[in-house]
Formats: C-alpha cells, structure tokens, sequence
C-alpha cells in the first residue's frame, strides 16, 4: 500500500512518508490487537496528527510465549531519512492496569536534561507516545479489554543508525529518537534541523548557564579551538545556517549573554538583515560588501570589482589593495549588530565575532567587545 500524499518542493513534486513514530503507534495497535483478539491484522491503521490516515500490512505479526509481537516498515517516502526502511516493532504484553510506554532495543536513552524527556527515560518524544498509547486504547475498548498493556518498543539495528543522527551529540545513547508532532514526514524539510538546533540550546540551559557561543558549523568550531574560545566553560551550539531561530531559541530559553562567532562568508549576510544564511535564501555578499565600501568612500571602479568577486575573501583582498578593509569591516560590523539586537529585541547582551581563514580574526561587533573582555 502506497502512502500516496505528496509536496511540491521548487520545481519537484516529493512523496511523503510517516514517521517512527506512527510506525510505533501501527506497530502497538497490531501486537494489542493480536494478542486480545488472538487474531492477526492484515492491515493497521491510524489518523496522524495531521489529519492523514496511514495503512499498512505488518511486516510481521505473532506471539512469543505470552506477549504478542508486531513490527512495521518506516517508509520516509522522498525524503533522504536514515530510518527510511527501518522495522519499528513493538512488544505487548497484559498488566493488571493502564498503559505504559517504554523502549528496547535500538531506543536510545536520554542521558542529558533539557530534552522531551527526562534523564533515563527512553527517547520516546510526548506526541508519539500519545501516539502508540491512544492507539492501544482504542483496540482495548473495541475488543472491550478493560486491564492494562505494557508497550516496549524497539528498532533492530537502530543502535548502529544512531550514529549517523544528530543523538550522540544531544545526549541520547544506545539507539534511535522516536520523534514526531505530525506523525508525516515532510521530504527535505528542515525542521528537524531548527528543532535540533533548538533542542541544543534548551540544554545548555537547562545545564544552569546563562551564555552561550552560537557557531554556524565547523570553519567556527575550528575557530574557536584555535583560540581558546571553547575552553571558557561556554556550551558552544552549532546552529548551521539557521541564525536567527538560534537567536530566537536562545532568548526564548532565558540566555542573558550571547556570543556568534562565524566566517565572514556566512555573517556578512547578517549585515543585510538576512538571518538564514544558506545560498538558497540570500546571497548577496558582493552587493553588502560594495554597499558598505561605498559608504566608506570607495570609488566605483573598486565597487564594480567586488560587485564582480565571487568570495568574501577576494572581497576582502580587493579591500585590502585600497586600504579599506578596516574601515569597511568597522561599518559592517555595526550593521550585524544593530540587525543582532533588533532580531533578540534588547532581551539579551549579544554580539559578533568574524573572522576568514585568510586573514584570521577581522574584528567584533561593539557587544562582542564588551562579552569578551568579561569572558576572557
């Protein structure tokens, strides 16, 4: 049975799957249904937070001694999900009363707090545990069950599939999330990344600190072992190119002090205002870059060549040659940091540090002196 619902994404037309999630919550309305009923589904389904009804035949279905066994295949349709193919199983068995939702095998554990769970529990989000308990329920009350089900469930091999997710660096050991708010997986969106990014700000707070480093990926993460930055006892968070739901997260979560440290490839952008970096969204270096050099007097024979430069360093150079990086750099930070500030609306003390590999440290943005000077 296909799941035939898809999204248009540019010019491509994309299927979309169901998450671990509404495979965990098919895979426990089949084992409850197997084992009240003794009879084995030739289809289980459900209607998904969003409204979509999901189908399918079991993988497998049967009893072992006294619990009953079900598992269904993860279909993440077009979306290049690393649980894509994945038997999310479930292990049900009676108990005297309620319901009761935890993981096994290839369920990772959560280790740090700030996350949908508590320290211990297994990763199991709220949404798809109300998930695999509601469809239970249901199958209790048709079959008119009134005692209680223990649901474990587990992913075969998702121990090993863990490593290539974003778990280990989050604090969840041993397996995989089961994750999930709409029970649909959307292809290429990039939610889950802002929500990791979220997620990992959360932590840091939840951890008592009150500031943090914000690095858009690994040229920064370089950086600032490079100098020390990261030995501070600031928790650095990689936030890739989603600055400004970083920045959001980072106030929403009570941060009273914020430092962003990035290649100046990436934050020039943020002198623009542009607050999600990647290419697909904004690239207008060149033109922020010539902007600011205008201002600072350069004449436009330099402007048309860094209208025409296809890096920031080559912008850099060419400013370098006339003798108005420093100047250009000083403007240019001052933008980041009034479009900084407006985006956090006063809520915290933040600032910008920039820097190339070319030419190392270009300077800080007037807050990122101040935070600085204390932190160091």
């Amino acid at each position: 049975m296909a799941f035939e619902h898809f999204i248009r994404s540019g010019a491509q037309r994309l299927r979309c799957g169901y998450t671990t999630g509404s495979c965990a919550a098919l895979a426990a309305a089949g084992a409850a249904r197997l084992l009240l009923s003794g009879e084995a589904p030739e289809t289980v389904r459900l209607i998904t937070p969003k409204g979509w009804a999901v189908e399918v035949p079991p993988a497998d279905c049967r009893f072992d001694g006294e619990k009953a066994l079900c598992a269904v295949r993860k279909d993440a349709g077009d979306d290049p999900d690393v649980t894509d193919g994945c038997l999310v199983c479930a292990e049900v068995r009676r108990t005297p009363r309620g319901i009761t939702v935890d993981g096994g095998e290839g369920i990772g554990r959560v280790t740090k707090p700030g996350l949908d769970q508590p320290v211990g529990a297994a990763a199991i989000n709220s949404v798809p545990r109300r998930m695999i308990r509601e469809a239970a329920e249901e199958v209790c009350a048709e079959l008119g069950y009134g005692g209680g089900l223990s649901v474990v469930i587990s992913v075969p091999g998702g121990e090993e599939t863990a490593k290539k997710t974003f778990n280990p660096m989050l604090g969840i050991e041993g397996g995989i999330s089961v994750l999930g708010t709409s029970g649909i997986v959307e292809p290429m969106s990039e939610q889950a990344l802002v929500d990791t990014v979220g997620i990992a700000v959360r932590q840091a707070a939840a951890l008592g600190s009150r500031r943090v480093i914000l690095t858009p990926g690994s040229y920064g993460e370089a950086f600032l072992r490079e100098y020390g930055l990261d030995t501070r006892g600031v928790p650095v968070v990689k936030c890739s190119n989603f600055i400004g739901e970083a920045l959001d997260a980072a106030v929403s979560e009570g941060m009273e002090e914020l430092l962003l440290v990035g290649h100046i490839g990436k934050l020039v952008k943020l002198g623009g205002g542009i607050m999600n970096t990647h290419s697909r969204q904004a690239d207008c270096r060149s033109e922020i870059f010539t902007a600011h050099a205008a201002l600072c007097g350069a004449d436009t024979t330099l402007c048309r060549a860094l209208m025409e430069a296809v890096t920031a360093d080559a912008c850099l150079s060419l400013l370098e040659e006339a003798c108005l990086r420093e100047e250009v750099l000083e403007s240019l930070l001052a933008a980041i940091q009034r479009h900084l500030e407006r985006r956090t609306a006063g809520k915290l003390r933040i600032g910008a540090l920039v820097f190339s590999n070319a030419f190392g440290i270009l300077g800080t943005s007037s807050g990122a002196k101040s935070l600085l000077e204390e932190w160091l």
